[in-house]
Parts: structure tokens; C-alpha cells; sequence
């Protein structure tokens, strides 16, 4: 069996270190803690679980704390959580065949990383992380904000999800300040830099900003093609919030262009049209959507409902205002299977039935 140290940075985070190291205790060697200047009792509750807590001066560098922490780990892979990140019971016993199996000449384990939850408590937002790494300078932590390292070596996929359960709110301007220091400082970035810049641009409202950073990132040619397919829909959201719905359909359009299109990109469209009026139109995209492939392994931001439950609602509203009845109530029985709880189903089923 092969032996893997916890990697952890944190920071005031005594709500949730003692859930996400209970979580996973049982399946790892070594922890190691690194606090980046906690003020509440995240220190106490860490050494409660190991004597491997150490400081690191913070200095708007997620990188670098992050490479700080793998440097103290003395087991033969390192793995990465963040406080608000748990493993179920199931899934710790998945990780624990994991390394009972673990060849010795595997470098990378890319893991999904679930990020938010339908009310009903399935998975909504999900992607794969490199979550557990060789312990080699090979494998480092790259980028101040939203850090990742780069695939490389003999890379495996493991169906063994994260959870990210946020109890907390988080300093919203923090990524934008940090990327916009780096601007001011004549910091080079790449293109993943890039990219999420334009991203928390978005977030912020600064629409203007946001279609110049994004339009940076899609005429580079170091852009990973899942984040320029997103980075398309992210475009269109800027347009959109400048009232260019002309520009917003061509940079969603601009999306085909990388491959075949993703249920995200298909409910988008489907939007567009269905906002003004051209049912047809939108319910066509609506359905590409239901038929989109869902590329899990290619680490793609999968936003689940738009491989099910938002192109079959859609599609119910859409073929109603068409006075299409029976492929309606279809689509909303279809969405039905997906959410059977969902309000939108129910009401629409007491319409049909009222209806007649």
C-alpha cells in the first residue's frame, strides 16, 4: 500500500477543520497543516490531529503556500484538501482500495470535485482536480489564484468525489485584487491566469473589463480548449450584461468552433432563443443539450442539469407556447424522472392536468 500525506493550508477555519479531518483520517499517512494567519482556534483543533502544523507568512500567493505545505510531507504521494472539503464514508473507502491497489508508476490521481448540490443534496457543479500527486518537485502547485498543477506524467482517473460543503462566506474581491496586482505589477500570466481573471470580472459586474481580458485569453494560443469553450458562455455573459445580446449570440456561437457542443452551451442558446420569443429555435438547442456527451475526463466545469432536468423543462415550455401539448407534457414528465420534486415539474403537472 502505498503512503500519502495530507496536504492542507488554512486559515480561521474552526468551523470546518475538524469535519473535513475527521472525514478523511482513516485514509491518509501523515497531515500535514500550514496556517496562513489564522485569528480563531484553527491552530488548536489542528494539532488535536497532528504534530505537522506549521506557519507560512501569507502573501497573496495560494501557489506558494500550497507548495509550502507538499514540502513537509514525507510520505511517497501528497494529497490536497481544503477545510470545507469532506469525503463521505463511502468514498474514504474507495480511496483506501485506492492505495491498497496504486501502482507504484502512477504520477497523478485526478479525482471530481463537487462543488455545489440540487436541493434534493445530488451533485449540480462538478470537475476533476489532481488530488493526489507524487511527492516530487515535479508536481508543484502553479498560479497565485486558483492553483493547479499541470497534468503531467501517468495521470489516472479515480471515481472518488470531494464534496466542498461552504459554511462560510469567503472574501469576494480577494481573487480579483490579487490578479489585478499582479496587472499593476507587470506580473506575465498565462493563459489560465487569463482566463479566470476574466472570470472574476464577470462576477464583479466589470463587463467591459471582462470582454477585453477574455478576448485576450481566446486569441492566445496556450488556452486549454475546455476553459475556452467556457470562457465563450463567460464572454456572452458580459455582452448580456451590457445589453449586446447580438454580440452575446455571437461569442456563445464562437463556443462550436473547439468541438462538439456541450450541454452548457446548448442550454445557453436555448436561453437566448427562448427569451425572445423563437421557440423552435431554442427548443432545438434545448435538445442538443439532452443528447450532449458529458466530458467528465477532460476536467470540463460540468454543470449536471444541463444534461437532464434544464433542456426537458425547457423543452415543456417551449413546445406548450408552440401549442404542442402532448410533447409538453413529454419533456415534463422527462424532467419529472430528473427532479421529481422539483416545483416547476409539479406545476406544471397540476397545468396539464387542470388543462385537460
Amino acid at each position: 500500500m502505498v503512503s500519502v500525506s495530507l496536504c492542507m493550508i488554512v486559515r480561521d477555519e474552526e468551523q470546518v477543520l475538524s469535519r473535513c479531518l475527521d472525514s478523511v483520517r482513516e485514509a491518509v499517512d501523515e497531515i500535514v497543516i500550514v496556517d496562513t494567519g489564522s485569528l480563531d482556534r484553527t491552530k488548536e483543533i489542528a494539532w488535536k490531529y497532528t504534530d505537522r502544523v506549521f506557519d507560512f507568512v501569507w502573501r497573496d500567493d495560494f501557489s506558494a503556500a500550497r507548495n509550502y505545505a507538499f514540502s513537509r510531507a514525507s510520505k511517497e504521494y501528497c494529497m490536497w484538501l481544503d477545510a470545507d472539503d469532506v469525503l463521505t464514508p463511502a468514498n474514504v473507502g474507495k480511496l483506501l482500495r485506492l492505495k491498497e491497489n496504486l501502482q507504484p508508476e502512477v504520477d497523478m490521481v485526478m479525482m471530481p470535485y463537487i462543488t455545489a448540490f440540487d436541493p434534493d443534496g445530488s451533485p449540480a457543479f462538478s470537475y476533476f482536480r489532481e488530488r493526489i500527486v507524487k511527492n516530487s518537485l515535479q508536481f508543484r502547485f502553479q498560479g497565485r489564484v486558483h492553483e493547479a498543477i499541470p497534468r503531467s506524467g501517468y495521470v489516472i482517473f479515480a471515481d472518488i468525489p470531494v464534496e466542498h460543503r461552504k459554511e462560510k462566506a469567503q472574501d469576494g474581491g480577494r481573487n480579483l485584487r490579487i490578479y489585478r496586482q499582479m496587472r499593476a505589477a507587470g506580473e506575465p500570466m498565462d493563459g489560465r491566469s487569463l482566463y479566470y481573471y476574466g472570470r472574476e470580472l464577470l462576477t464583479h459586474g466589470e463587463y467591459e473589463e471582462g470582454i477585453g481580458i477574455l478576448r485576450d485569453f481566446l486569441n492566445r494560443s496556450d488556452g486549454w480548449v475546455e476553459n475556452k469553450i467556457d470562457a465563450t458562455r463567460q464572454l456572452a455573459r458580459c455582452f448580456y450584461g451590457l445589453g449586446k445580446e447580438e454580440e452575446a449570440l455571437e461569442a456563445l456561437l464562437a463556443g462550436l468552433k473547439y468541438d462538439a457542443p456541450r450541454g452548457e452551451t446548448c442550454c445557453d442558446l436555448g436561453r437566448h432563443f427562448l427569451d425572445r420569443g423563437k421557440y423552435r429555435q431554442a427548443a432545438y438547442w434545448y435538445r442538443q443539450a439532452l443528447e450532449a456527451e458529458k466530458m467528465m475526463d477532460t476536467g470540463a466545469f460540468v454543470q449536471e442539469e444541463c444534461y437532464g432536468f434544464l433542456p426537458a423543462i425547457s423543452l415543456c415550455v417551449c413546445y406548450d407556447r408552440m401549442g404542442m401539448r402532448k410533447e409538453a407534457e413529454y419533456y415534463n414528465e422527462l424532467a419529472g424522472k430528473y427532479r421529481p420534486q422539483s416545483p416547476y415539474y409539479l406545476q406544471n403537472k397540476e397545468y396539464f392536468e387542470r388543462e385537460g
